[in-house]
C-alpha cells in the first residue's frame, strides 16, 4: 500500500475512533500484531486488504454505542466499503475489506473465510488477552456503566450463568477466559499462550479479595441497634 493511501485511511479511522477502550492505539496494536503474524505465514497475503481491514475494523463502534442492538462489525464493514470505493478502490477489494471487518467479532455469527480475515480476527482477539485484555475490558465496562460484580442475597455472583447481570466477572467467564483456544493461525495461538496466566491470576485474585471482604460482612451487626 502506498503511503498516501495509508494516510487517507488512517485519517478516516482517527476521525471515527472516539472511545477509550477501542481507541486508535487499539487499532495500531491490531495492525502491528497482524503484520507480525502475516510475516511468519508462507501463504500469499494481500497486504493492502489486511492493512485497510485492520485500520477500519472498529469504525462502526460509535453507532453501536448509540444502539446496543446494532452490530459495529456490520456497520463498520459498510462504512469501510463506501469509503474505499470513494477513494478509487475496486468493488472486489472493497468487498473483501468489508467481509474482513464483518467477520472479526468474537461473538459474531459470521466466521472469517479468507486468510486476511482470519489474521484480523486473531489479532483483534489477541488484544483482548492477558493484561491488556483485562485493562481494556474494565475500561469498556465503565463506558457502558456496567459493574465490577453483583451480589445476590449478600453473596458474590461470579457471572457464570447467562442470566446473570452484565458485569466484569461475567465478561471474563463468557469471553476473556474462552479466547485462548479460538485462533485460526498457529502464530496467534502461540502469542496467546504467553498471555493466559496473567489474566487468570488477575481474575482469581480479584474474586478471592472480594470474597474475603464479604466474609466479614456480619460485623455490621455490631454497630446496629
Amino acid at each position: 500500500m502506498n503511503k498516501s493511501m495509508y494516510k487517507k485511511i488512517e485519517k478516516y479511522m482517527l476521525k471515527c475512533m472516539k472511545d477509550s477502550a477501542h481507541d486508535s492505539e487499539h487499532i495500531y496494536r491490531v495492525l502491528y500484531l497482524s503484520l507480525n503474524i502475516a510475516s511468519k505465514i508462507s501463504e500469499k497475503i494481500n497486504f493492502d486488504i489486511l492493512i485497510a481491514s485492520c485500520l477500519l475494523h472498529d469504525i462502526g463502534r460509535k453507532e453501536q454505542y448509540k444502539n446496543q442492538n446494532a452490530c459495529h462489525a456490520e456497520i463498520g464493514g459498510k462504512m469501510a466499503k463506501k469509503f474505499l470505493l470513494n477513494k478509487g478502490w475496486s468493488k472486489k477489494d472493497s468487498d473483501h475489506v468489508k467481509n474482513c471487518i464483518l467477520t472479526h467479532r468474537f461473538r459474531g455469527k459470521n466466521t472469517p473465510k479468507t486468510l486476511e480475515a482470519k489474521i484480523l480476527f486473531d489479532s483483534d482477539k489477541l488484544d483482548a488477552t492477558g493484561c491488556l485484555g483485562i485493562a481494556r475490558t474494565l475500561m469498556y465496562k465503565g463506558i457502558v456503566d456496567s459493574n465490577l460484580y453483583e451480589t445476590k442475597k449478600d453473596k458474590i455472583c461470579l457471572g457464570e450463568n447467562k442470566n446473570d447481570k452484565e458485569t466484569f466477572l461475567k465478561e471474563y467467564n463468557f469471553k476473556l477466559k474462552n479466547l485462548y483456544d479460538n485462533f485460526y493461525t498457529k502464530e496467534a495461538a502461540e502469542i496467546a499462550k504467553k498471555q493466559k496466566e496473567c489474566a487468570q491470576l488477575f481474575y482469581y485474585n480479584l474474586v478471592n479479595q472480594i470474597k474475603e471482604i464479604y466474609e466479614s460482612k456480619e460485623i455490621i451487626n455490631e454497630y446496629l441497634f
